[in-house]
């Protein structure tokens, strides 16, 4: 049966190839044995990939059809359905919805105004799970600061104003940290309402969202980002002695959550199905720009490596299931409850995968897991040269899949070329026309590569 599907699919060299090492015992099966096994396929699975336009089409089709898809929205459960619709299309097996309870966040309108020493109209962006205004508004002085320290060192000026955390970019870890606490310790030193200077090195007048978190022992108060210039306007403003006020606008509201669902396909494993190699993105966006980077080019790159396998006829021992996370942005409510819901088949998880850095010039994978699967690792990267996509570091960061580590499940991240990432990141200019089809279609190789080989290997992947 095995042969028979393997005829239909490769060449006759892979063929021979294949019988060659097919009666090796998985004992004596190591790293050494990948690349002269698996070379064919690889090439093979490159070359459709690097030739075929197919999945950026599906990708700027999602994105304009149904644009942001942010948690509890219409557009986001449009797109699954569209998603399910064409897996089933494609020929997956056991395509479904999974049921996930979704929190819902609702922007409303926003606005935010300089009143002194100009007037000004600000583009600005609530973080999402902020408290509103109300509907009078919140008007008051503000004081800029760089970092939580200086706040602490000047609470005292603090108290009834707006801060605003001006703190330039070095990396998104560092930074981040304004947006996620910057409420929490405006409302201790007294604030009524915080603005951070959006996270990212880079701006044309364009805000980032993302998500932001409250302490209960503290008032919750509005929490917004604005432009980085103007930010550095306000700071340069304060420096020269002159009275800042500001109005601020925002009806955001906190909902009662809703019903959402990651969205589930499977190629069936033909000797060990029940052993999962899971390739996944998340669905969800902001509720700004398409979310074409951040994370629409990561579901469809996955989605199409899989795709690619299934029509080359390519049938693994394992299962490859292809995941498209729901709630990654504001809650991470897809993972955790596919944790939940899959507990006891975590066990035979022998990897999970993840695109969530954009889909720009890939460069390899970053691996958290056991040392046992690195030799093995690399020998599939060293297939992928030809794209050059063979670095293979510790470390992954893909933030849903990062959720299974705690059950054992060894976790895999595409890394790309992240340069201009955060140009875009969770802004109204995360769209279509700032991916590159060539770049995509690299993405889209490498993950079919890496997929396949795992999941077809003579030897479970080493824990």
């Amino acid at each position: 049966m095995r042969i028979t599907i393997y005829l239909h699919a490769l060449s006759l060299r892979v063929l021979v190839s294949f019988i060659s090492f097919a009666c090796l015992a998985e004992e004596h099966f190591t790293p050494d044995h990948l690349a002269s096994t698996y070379r064919d396929s690889a090439e093979s699975l490159i070359r459709k990939a690097l030739d075929s336009d197919h999945g950026f089409e599906r990708l700027a089709e999602m994105c304009d059809r149904f644009g942001p898809r942010f948690s509890g929205s219409a557009t986001l459960e449009q797109a699954i359905d569209w998603a399910l619709e064409e897996m089933e299309k494609d020929g997956f097996s056991k395509v479904r919805g999974e049921p996930v309870m979704v929190p819902r966040w609702v922007r409303g309108k926003e606005s935010l105004s300089i009143i002194s020493p100009l007037e000004k109209s600000c583009r600005m962006l609530g973080l999402g799970g902020s408290v509103g205004t109300g509907p009078d508004g919140v008007v008051a002085e503000v004081l800029v600061v760089q970092s939580f320290e200086e706040l602490k060192a000047n609470q005292v000026q603090a108290k009834g104003k707006i801060v605003l955390f001006n703190a330039p970019f070095t990396d998104y870890g560092a930074t981040v940290v304004f947006r996620v606490r910057g409420a929490i310790e405006a409302a201790k030193a007294g604030a009524v309402a915080s603005l951070i200077r959006s996270v990212g090195p880079f701006s044309m007048q364009t805000p980032h969202t993302g998500m932001m978190v409250y302490d209960d022992a503290v008032p919750r108060i509005p929490h917004a980002a604005i432009t980085l210039e103007d930010a550095m306007l306000l700071e340069r403003m304060q420096e020269r002695g002159d009275l800042l006020k500001v109005e601020l606008h925002m009806e955001a509201q906190n909902m009662e959550p809703s019903l959402s669902r990651n969205v589930v396909a499977e190629i069936p494993g033909l000797e060990s199905p029940e052993e999962i190699v899971l390739i996944s993105g998340h669905i969800d966006s902001w509720d700004v720009g398409q979310g074409a980077m951040d994370d629409g080019g990561g579901c469809l790159a996955m989605w199409e490596a899989a795709r690619l396998i299934l029509k080359a006829g390519l049938r693994p021992r394992r299962t490859i299931r292809v995941v498209l996370w729901t709630n990654e942005e504001n809650g991470m409510a897809g993972v955790r409850t596919y944790r939940d819901q899959h507990k006891e088949a975590l066990e035979h998880h022998v990897l999970a995968i993840e695109s969530d850095a954009g889909t720009f010039k890939p460069q390899g994978f970053s691996f958290t897991g056991s040392e046992k699967a690195m030799p093995y690792l690399e020998a599939i990267g060293s297939l992928l040269g030809p794209i050059e996509a063979q670095r293979l570091k510790w470390g992954a960061g893909a933030s849903d899949i990062m959720r299974l580590v705690p059950d054992g499940v060894p976790v895999m991240g595409l890394d790309v070329d992240r340069t201009k990432y955060f140009w875009y990141h969770h802004t109204d200019a995360d769209t279509i026309d700032k991916l590159d089809v060539k770049e995509f279609n690299q993405c889209v190789a490498a993950s079919a590569v890496m997929t396949w080989i795992v999941a077809d290997m003579p030897l479970s992947l080493p824990r």
